[in-house]
């Protein structure tokens, strides 16, 4: 099959012959300080996910490098403040200080993202048809409302939302809405959504506050997707056990999520329900494990969660990973099929 093939055929639990797909995540920290290993995974292993070229008529606003010692201004003006080289800062001095939430108008929601080169993605997608296509694209209302707000003070406003907030939002998830929509009229073969939800143990928020505010943005997202024959695909850290039949009963065709900090046995009730995109546990396996660990680690989440699908090996190679266990969970993942 080809990599397309292997996917889709994951996705649908009906992957009986072949290998489970593989997908690298690699922060630039891994660039700089790794490159030997870097070369060596890109050599000795088939990576099923690409994207499409894409430029744009308009160019995003921002300002600085995301990943450079700095200052770094994203598309939306939210100033990441960085202290490391090779990962991504954070947001110390919020755009939204009103409790009313009226200077939102400091937020520029940035509509240029809009101006892609529909032909060009079409392209690409054509040159690259053997890989599995996620679009260039990527709704985080969660982790995006607390860039502008900043998190304790976002926190606060969700336990009794003021009116200028809830009408940001609805601005926003239209935003949100029209990209992704003109990303699914494309020949990319997947969407792509992330929040990060979950702390250690549970969810960051209160259960019915996610129900009543973003669980209905998902539900419009996955949608959009599922309405244009696509699939979509969700990223989410942390403990989120308490949203993930939430995702399934709206359709999530695969999450990546900490299925460690979770608990892989806690989720066997999933099986064959949806698929899991990784990962293998950041906190202490990759960084201090054993490659005895990584094969034990990788073993668990195949007998607890395959199904003819379900699985994609996916690993982040990140700060403090051991290369030597990031390589390891890649072999260990092809022995198995």
């Amino acid at each position: 099959m080809t990599s397309k093939e292997l996917v889709l055929s994951t996705l649908e639990f009906r992957n009986t012959e072949g290998r489970v797909p593989r997908q690298l995540w690699s922060l630039p920290w891994a660039n700089i300080n790794c490159p030997d290993m870097m070369d060596k995974l890109a050599k000795d292993f088939t990576w099923d996910f690409d994207g499409p070229e894409t430029t744009y008529e308009k160019l995003p606003i921002t300002k600085g490098d995301a990943y450079e010692v700095g200052e770094y201004v994203d598309e939306w003006g939210c100033v990441f403040t960085n202290i490391h080289r090779g990962i991504i800062g954070e947001v110390k001095h919020p755009l939204v200080t009103e409790d009313d939430w009226s200077d939102a108008h400091n937020v520029h929601i940035p509509e240029e993202l809009l101006t892609f080169d529909v032909n060009q993605v079409n392209a690409s997608c054509a040159k690259k048809k053997e890989k599995f296509i996620m679009g260039n694209c990527c709704p985080r209302p969660f982790e995006q409302l607390q860039f502008i707000r900043g998190t304790v003070n976002l926190y606060m406003d969700l336990m009794d939302p003021p009116k200028g907030m809830l009408e940001f939002i609805e601005k926003m998830h239209d935003y949100y809405c029209r990209l992704l929509t003109k990303w699914a009229e494309t020949d990319v073969d997947a969407l792509n959504m992330m929040d990060d939800w979950g702390s250690q143990n549970d969810l960051l928020i209160n259960p019915k506050v996610w129900d009543e505010i973003f669980k209905p943005m998902y539900r419009d997202y996955i949608n959009i997707a599922h309405s244009h024959g696509k699939k979509m695909f969700m990223h989410s850290d942390g403990n989120t056990l308490r949203i993930i039949p939430k995702l399934i009963d709206l359709g999530l065709d695969a999450m990546n999520t900490q299925i460690f900090c979770i608990g892989v046995d806690n989720l066997a009730q999933f099986k064959g329900k949806i698929t899991f995109w990784g990962e293998i546990d950041r906190q202490n396996l990759l960084p201090r494990g054993t490659l005895a660990d990584i094969d034990n680690a990788v073993q668990k989440v195949y007998d607890t969660l395959w199904q003819d699908g379900g699985c994609i090996a996916q690993c982040e190679f990140g700060a403090g990973a051991n290369p030597d266990n990031v390589y390891r969970v890649f072999e260990k993942w092809s022995s198995l099929r």
